[in-house]
């Protein structure tokens, strides 16, 4: 099965939904923080923004490297943030909106070998164009569900990640 036409429609699509669903979260709900190690909704909404352009640079040495190795990015580790400020909601959509159409474009732009690239990544076992661009979408709508969970969930219901 070759879903990379699917693949490239959900990327497309995830910056509306993301807007559309910010949109409904009440104001007041956006910088709260549910408890210790909890991130609030605005961060996530910022971190989306915020990890597009390493995201990008990943699809484009796929395209242009024979064999890419990457560095994990763990937020909270190294030089990665621990806890960054959540960017202006606006600023924070428009820039993953912006982001996201350049992947998009470049993805439109990749040869069927693109996706079949292997790279080397030592969190992953397997790491290809294709697995990548399923991850960014995944990821997208992972922190949407985190997001979802964080507004409307009761406290003895929140997902605790340790």
């Amino acid at each position: 099965m070759n879903d990379t036409p699917d693949l490239i429609d959900g990327l497309k699509r995830s910056g509306r939904i993301l807007a559309g669903f910010v949109e409904t979260i009440p104001a007041e709900k956006m910088n709260l923080l549910r408890g210790e190690g909890f991130w609030s909704i605005a961060e996530h909404v910022s971190h989306l923004a915020q990890v597009q352009p390493m995201l990008f640079d990943r699809l484009e040495r796929f395209m242009s490297e024979d064999r890419p190795e990457f560095v994990p990015y763990i937020p909270g580790d190294g030089e990665t943030e621990s806890r960054l400020p959540a960017m202006e909601m606006n600023a924070a959509l428009e820039s993953f909106a912006h982001q996201r159409d350049r992947q998009i474009a470049l993805l439109e732009k990749a040869e069927t070998a693109d996706w079949h690239k292997t790279g080397i990544h030592p969190q992953y076992e397997l790491y290809t164009m294709h697995i990548l661009v399923r991850h960014i979408l995944m990821h997208d709508h992972w922190h949407m569900y985190r997001m979802e969970e964080l507004w409307l969930a009761r406290d003895a219901y929140l997902t605790r990640l340790e």
